[in-house]
């Protein structure tokens, strides 16, 4: 463990998302997202001027490179859209990064050369140095590929760890929730349970003044493992047919006590920044009482709870010899149909 950082400030850069799907090849869409690199250059830069030297963190939106995939293969989206770990994107990325003499965490789709034709959707954080601190592949997703649905050859090839990674930094201990991830407390608290002290959550969801079902988990997550939560949403989506404001606002940064402690509006803001006190979360952790949820966990009975119930299948995109294979058309709606079914079957439903 590192001695806990002076405290420092954090900021969710709400941002628009251009997204890539009319490009008409790979060659623009590369094209695309090296522009939106620059924009976001700029962006970080400018922030960086007007905050202050004591900001150490920015976390971007979900995918705020490509926007999402839609109508497009999986083999298509890989050329067109995914990043390689060792390739241009990421060296720019990591170029801002030492420029502005921050951590900068994200979201992007990624190619892997030990599955060909698959895209992960992964969140990253990259130290001052340029260098990849952490690297988590998305584990809950409704319509992409991730390490559960090849668990068998991905944990031989990178182990276990790599599920549920943790970075220890000079910010403290940082781990990643994609999207509607933060919506499963188990992942969470995972994470947490490997020394979390801050989740960085980049996301693209739908704005409202009302209670959102992401908004309340966020909350809920600060609060059950006493960890900051810093969520960048993008400032709308551009390029596709969905109305552009639907995934918009909301940007915020969370304490550890489930207090929201700066939020941002409708548009491309840099409101949502905030000082994150590490010393001060670990404190907390340390003081017996109620409100010291970690110290309290009965994780055994937890085991013996979710060990009655197998729904999702675990290697669905593994062949009969443990070879990967790339999603197939309809491979999503056809598989939540089936584990709808075993629910059913199951009397949950």
């Amino acid at each position: 463990m590192t001695d806990a950082p002076a405290p420092y400030l954090a900021l969710a850069l709400q941002c628009r998302c251009d997204a890539i799907n009319a490009a008409p090849g790979p060659t623009e869409a590369r094209s695309l997202m090296m522009a939106a690199i620059l924009r976001l250059r700029a962006m970080i830069l400018a922030a960086k001027g007007f905050i202050g030297s004591d900001l150490k963190l920015v976390v971007l939106p979900e995918y705020v490179l490509t926007g999402f995939p839609m109508g497009d293969s999986a083999a298509g989206w890989v050329t067109k859209a995914a990043l390689h770990p060792d390739g241009a994107e990421y060296l720019a990325l990591g170029e801002i990064a030492r420029a502005a003499d921050i951590h900068l965490a994200g979201n992007a789709y990624e190619q892997d050369d030990n599955f060909p034709g698959f895209y992960f959707q992964t969140s990253f954080l990259i130290g001052p140095d340029g260098r990849i601190l952490l690297h988590y592949r998305r584990l809950i997703s409704l319509f992409s590929p991730s390490p559960y649905d090849v668990y068998d050859r991905y944990v031989a090839l990178y182990g276990k760890d790599s599920l549920f990674p943790v970075a220890d930094t000079p910010l403290g201990r940082i781990a990643a929730i994609a999207s509607e991830e933060i919506l499963y407390p188990e992942l969470a608290r995972g994470l947490a349970l490997r020394g979390a002290e801050l989740f960085i959550h980049s996301s693209s969801e739908t704005a409202s003044p009302m209670p959102t079902a992401k908004n309340i988990a966020k909350q809920a997550r600060a609060i059950e493992n006493l960890a900051y939560v810093v969520s960048a949403n993008t400032a709308g989506i551009a390029g596709i047919n969905i109305p552009t404001a639907s995934t918009e606002a909301g940007s915020k940064i969370v304490d550890y006590r489930g207090l929201v402690l700066a939020e941002a509006g409708y548009g491309e803001s840099m409101a949502a920044c905030a000082e994150i006190d590490i010393a001060g979360l670990r404190r907390y952790r340390s003081r017996p009482g109620m409100g010291n949820l970690l110290a309290r966990q009965p994780l055994a009975l937890w085991h013996d709870a979710y060990d009655c119930q197998e729904i999702h299948p675990v290697n669905g995109l593994l062949d009969q010899n443990g070879t990967p294979q790339p999603p197939p058309a309809g491979f999503f709606p056809k598989r939540q149909r089936e584990v709808i079914a075993r629910m059913e079957s199951a009397g949950l439903i």
